[in-house]
């Protein structure tokens, strides 16, 4: 499976607010909370509003596959306040929205999303990719951990939200790793979108 990823557009809006409500729902059936209201996630209308202005800023991301969209994410170096401190947003890149289509779970298409940020990093000389996660989806925490992201801590300031689980992985660990855990073969990522130009290869997760 090719899978590309390209810079997102503001049209891409509304297939980005579905692919979180497919997520969602899949999420709610199988008991989890994550996103939910109750527990604090955001809902879908000021998602859509995050999401339009990280548009407008060219800090999202696409995955297609055969020209349809299967994924999205976006990165850029701001967090959550109480998250990661002021020095490790400056030596970061930091991981929001990663999203799979249902439809390529299990395909490593957000493997491809993370090299690309991971890609992001290097070109822009940063040192750490970041994320949070959903503190009580433990299944997502082993996600990333197959993933190479290391468990920091839990956020502990007065008010971390409900993702307050943070993970980082080095930038440079892609580039290092030699025989990443269940690659594909032949998956490239080549993109020029903003004027950069990254190859890398991605490892097999979604």
């Amino acid at each position: 499976m090719n899978i590309r990823i390209r810079q997102a557009r503001p049209a891409d809006l509304g297939t980005i607010c579905r692919l979180r409500l497919q997520r969602a729902a899949w999420l709610a059936a199988r008991g989890s909370d994550q996103w939910t209201r109750q527990a604090g996630g955001l809902p879908i209308e000021v998602f859509s509003a995050a999401v339009g202005h990280s548009l407008r800023r060219g800090e999202s991301w696409i995955a297609e596959v055969g020209g349809e969209p299967v994924g999205t994410v976006t990165v850029n170096d701001r967090a959550d306040t109480g998250l990661w401190s002021p020095g490790e947003l400056t030596e970061s890149v930091i991981v929001h929205y990663m999203i799979v289509d249902l439809r390529c779970a299990g395909r490593a298409v957000g493997a491809n999303l993370l090299a690309h940020a991971a890609a992001l990093a290097r070109a822009r000389r940063r040192t750490w990719v970041r994320l949070d996660a959903w503190t009580a989806n433990p299944a997502l925490h082993d996600y990333y951990r197959r993933a190479g992201f290391r468990l920091v801590r839990i956020a502990a300031s007065p008010m971390p939200g409900p993702s307050a689980a943070l993970f980082e992985r080095r930038a440079d660990a892609w580039e290092r790793a030699t025989e990443p855990p269940r690659i594909p073969q032949r998956i490239l990522i080549t993109t020029r979108d903003a004027g950069l130009t990254v190859s890398a290869v991605a490892s097999r997760l979604d």
